[in-house]
This record gives structure tokens, sequence and C-alpha cells, in this order.
């Protein structure tokens, strides 16, 4: 057995070994090591050939070990700390951090477009605030922003109040929408103007560039407090789209470009889908967010990272009106690889037809998920593993389902019933099975009992099941919670009933589940790729309610999405 070394550099090298070939089939990585001793002692980067030659000797050693070996050196050295701290990790990362200045009632809000319905994309932002929003007993507001007449979807104002009442089961506690609010949004813009803090600009869009790359006041920035408000008055009937716009005052001689006297409200003369024309002056989108987050006492906002210059150009605002601002959490963002996530793309393709609807099983949208047997509670999961923070992530679809697929099964699965369907069938017969009559469980902790089989010697298996038997001829195989049988001369014949011989056995075979041949229903599932396979089921499947989750035995979850014509939907393994 080897021995631990003293220095502590190379007990640590020995130590990340162990960890990581008890990790990965007893074989260590070298490369796996380096950062980790790098992190630990930040010195040896002054001698990296020595450091990485010594962790690849360790490191070798470790692996010459037997596999008991190196299992006995982590059980007695490395294992609690090891699996001590794995588990602190993920308690700090599913823990919220705190928010900053904690005075008074927090009022969250979150502010969709009404471009189409919310997808996984969404789901991140969504349960971070509605998170929080439950930490602190707080207010959550949804806040459908749609001063864009251009760039509207009307079904969006229905499709995301539904979304957002099923991701927070209903923990929304007031909706606004942007386009009920301009005379508000009007008496704020004549203040700024009124304090002298804005004004209406005439400049071509051309000319405010070329005074903002030569860092040159604009002259409209001149005019006085009463020549604006005349100004301000002919955007609403003199002028035309594109003619005037108000800008706020910072300073043209701003670092940052985007900061040099942006804009505040412009001309839009487009039909809107809830104002029709009723209205012609538009608010853009850093004055309109910080007066509705003034108007509805907004004091922390959680967002991400690219509206950190946002933040700052309502800084502006907030200091003329001499109002304090919301405190500011930034977030990273999360991609997703291999995922389409453009509202306009997906609602493009349900125009077009290219999907049935928002609930297509193809569809990234929380209407499809939904649908499928997803719980909001496994996206709220995944948004908590995922983190606060201003780190970017980056995730493939696969890994992003292999944790969200994990925390839905976590929820579903105690309640969801067991039940068989064959997808690929293949008859056989088993000579000498005597007829019963049998009940299994519908859940083997939860619901005891409740499904009925009247068994002779015929029944269904599996195609993949019986090609499995006839290569192992010589095994005792089991018929799940039925009976026993062997093959002898390619004839299945009866052995036994009791699981404890299958389970005594010394070759053993398959367990499978089972149809009685001449005693089932037929169903369908439809598949990720909008396609129905054909399956042959228990008939207790009859008995499943509209929109039940079930589990069928070594396939997957599914959702009764038709009880009349028994089609369900793939939810996941």
């Amino acid at each position: 057995m080897m021995k631990l070394p003293k220095d502590k550099i190379e007990k640590a090298i020995i130590k990340h070994a162990i960890i990581n070939a008890v990790q990965h089939d007893n074989k260590a990585n070298p490369k796996a090591i380096i950062g980790k001793i790098i992190a630990e002692f930040p010195e040896v980067k002054k001698d990296m050939r020595t450091i990485v030659s010594k962790i690849n000797k360790l490191t070798q050693d470790v692996n010459d070990l037997s596999n008991d070996e190196q299992n006995k050196l982590y059980e007695d050295n490395f294992k609690d700390t090891y699996e001590k701290k794995q588990e602190q990790k993920k308690q700090d990362k599913e823990e919220l951090k705190e928010l900053p200045n904690v005075k008074k009632k927090v009022v969250l809000r979150i502010a969709p477009s009404p471009s189409g319905a919310l997808h996984l994309g969404h789901s991140y932002p969504v349960a971070i605030n509605n998170l929080y929003k439950n930490k602190y007993n707080g207010k959550y507001i949804l806040r459908i922003e749609d001063t864009n007449p251009d760039n509207l979807y009307v079904p969006g104002y229905k499709l995301i109040p539904e979304d957002m009442k099923w991701m927070t089961n209903d923990n929304v506690d007031e909706i606004i929408i942007q386009s009920d609010r301009l005379e508000l949004y009007y008496k704020y813009a004549k203040k700024l103007i009124e304090l002298d803090a804005a004004y209406v600009c005439e400049c071509s869009g051309d000319e405010f560039r070329k005074y903002s790359s030569e860092q040159k006041d604009c002259p409209c920035r001149k005019l006085k407090v009463k020549d604006n408000l005349k100004r301000y008055d002919h955007m609403f009937s003199k002028y035309k789209q594109g003619d005037a716009v108000i800008r706020l005052k910072t300073t043209m001689q701003h670092k940052n470009p985007a900061m040099r006297d942006f804009p505040l409200m412009r001309i839009n003369d487009s039909e809107h889908p809830r104002t029709k024309t009723k209205y012609r002056v538009w608010p853009l989108m850093n004055l309109s967010v910080t007066v509705d987050d003034i108007e509805t006492g907004v004091t922390h906002t959680i967002r991400g990272k690219d509206h950190a210059d946002n933040n700052k150009r309502q800084a502006y605002i907030y200091e003329y009106l001499k109002i304090k601002q919301p405190e500011a959490v930034f977030v990273g963002r999360v991609n997703f690889i291999g995922i389409e996530l453009s509202s306009s793309k997906l609602t493009k393709y349900v125009k077009e037809g290219k999907y049935k609807g928002w609930d297509d099983i193809r569809m990234p949208t929380l209407q499809a998920y939904k649908r499928r047997g997803y719980q909001a509670k496994a996206f709220e999961r995944f948004a908590l593993a995922m983190g606060v923070s201003l780190t970017d992530k980056t995730i493939t679809k696969e890994d992003a389902f292999k944790m969200i697929d994990a925390f839905n099964k976590e929820i579903i699965d105690k309640d969801a019933k067991r039940l068989f369907a064959i997808t690929k069938s293949k008859a056989i017969k088993i000579k000498d099975t005597p007829k019963r009559k049998i009940e299994l469980d519908l859940h083997p902790d939860n619901h005891k009992g409740g499904r009925k089989f009247t068994t002779g010697d015929s029944f269904i298996i599996e195609k993949a099941d019986y090609d499995n038997i006839m290569k192992n001829k010589n095994k005792l195989h089991r018929l799940m919670d039925c009976c026993n049988f062997t093959v002898e001369k390619d004839k299945f014949i009866f052995h036994s009933q009791d699981y404890e011989d299958y389970k005594n056995a010394k070759n053993k075979g398959n367990i499978m589940h089972f149809l009685p041949k001449d005693d089932y229903v037929d169903i369908q599932i439809l598949m990720e790729d909008s396609k129905f396979i054909k399956a042959k089921a228990e008939k207790y499947v009859t008995k499943i309610k509209q929109d039940e989750i079930v589990q069928f035995e070594r396939f997957g979850f599914c959702k009764l999405d038709n009880k009349k014509e028994l089609e369900f939907w793939y939810t996941h393994r």
C-alpha cells in the first residue's frame, strides 16, 4: 500500500490523483490535476517543468495501484473531506446570495416584450426573480414592454401571463402593460424638459452622430426651456416621423459614446395593436423603464449584464429627478448550444406553419414543456444550479436537459404510476406456465396493487428482449413480477414464479416487462421529433386521467395528452 508523503505538495498531488482515479474507472489523468495544484500552491508556477514532471510521476504511481488499493486510500484518507467539500459547493451554488441593501419590502419585476411565448431562455430570469420574491416575501411584477409598435405579436399578450402563472405557481402580484401608460411617460418627459434636463432635437441621425463623434454639443441643446416645450407640443402634431426626438442632457464629451445625450422619446406613426393610432409619440426603453420602476416602487432589478450601460443611462434620469435608483444585480448570460431561442424566429416558424403552435413538442417553449409533463420547479432548480453571478455560462442542449430531466424526475417520480407498454412486440409462448391472476403495484412506494392481469402461457415482449434471450439461452430469465423461464432448444420453458429463485440463480438473464398476448390496448406516443410511435399497453391505461403523467417501464415518463385516442406525449427517460 502506498504511503502518503510528508511533503504537502506531493501529498496534494496524490490526493487529487486518487480522487480523479476513483471518479474515472481507476485511471487518473495528470492533466486534470495540474490546475488544482496551481490553485492550491500558486508558487509552483515559477518552475512548471518540475511540477509537471512530479505530477506525471506521482499520478503514474497511483495508476499502478490496484483498484482495491486506490479505493482504500480514498476511503481512509480523502473521502470524508472531499465529499463534505463537494456537498458544501452544491449548497453554496443552490443557495441564493443576499440582495444588496434590503431596507424595505423587496419589489422585483420582469419585463418581456410580447414577441411570442416565453421559452427556455426566459425560464432563468423568471425563476431567479421568483426565488428572490419568495426569499424576501416581496412583490413580483410582470411588465409587458410594448412601446415599439413595429415589433409586436398580439397573441403574446395572452401567452406571457399564462407562462408566468405556470412558472411562478401563480406568484405574480401585478401585471402592467406599457401601452396603457403613455400619459404617464409624457408627464415625466415634460418634467425633464422643465428641469432643463432634456431637449427636443431636430437633428437628423447622421447629423447627431457627427456631433457625437466630434464630441460637440448639438445646436438644439442650447434652446431655452420654453422653446423646448413648444417643440415638445409639436411632436404630437406638427412634426413628422423622424423629424425630432427628445434627448436627455448628459455630456457630449463622455468617454462612452452611448452615454452622450441619448434619446428618450421618438415619433412613430405605425398602428399599435392595442392603442391603434391614438398615440404617435413613444418612449424609448430607458425612459419607460425608469418611469415604471419609479411608479411601481421597484427596489431591485435582476437582469443580464448586457444592460449595464442602460443602467448607467437610467442613473442620469434618477439623478435629475432626485430619486434613488433601484439596486441593480447583473447576471451573466446562459447560452444554450443546439437550441433555437430567437423569439422572432420562433414566431416566424409558428406563423409559417413549420410548427403547429407554441406548444408543438419540438418547440423550446414553456408551453411545450408544460404540455410534455415538465414541472416548473424543475426549471427553477436548473436556474438555481446555474447560479447568480456575472459569469456567462454555456451549456449544450444535452447537458442542460440531463440536469432538467433529473430535477423533473425527482418531482414526478413519486406519483407517476408504473405501467407496461411494448413498442416493438414479439409474441412468445412459455410452455407449462400455469394460468393465474396477478395484481401488480401501480407504484412500488405509493400505490400498492391496482394493476390486474390474467396470464396464461402466451405473452408479448419487446423484440430487443427476445433477441437478448436468444443470445443468452443458458440463463434464467424473468417476466417482471410474473414468472421465471429457461430456453431449451429454442423453446421457452416455465421454471417457477418466485423472484427468489431468479435472485439466487447463478446465471441470471433479463428481467423484462410483458403483456398477456390477447389482453392489451393500442396507444400512441408522440416523440420529441413530432413523430408518433405505436405501442401496446396494459389495459389500466384506460383509467389514466387526462394530463396525468405515467412511467412506462424501461421506456420513460409520458403524459396523457388525448384520453379519447389514448395519445401520450413523451416527457423524458
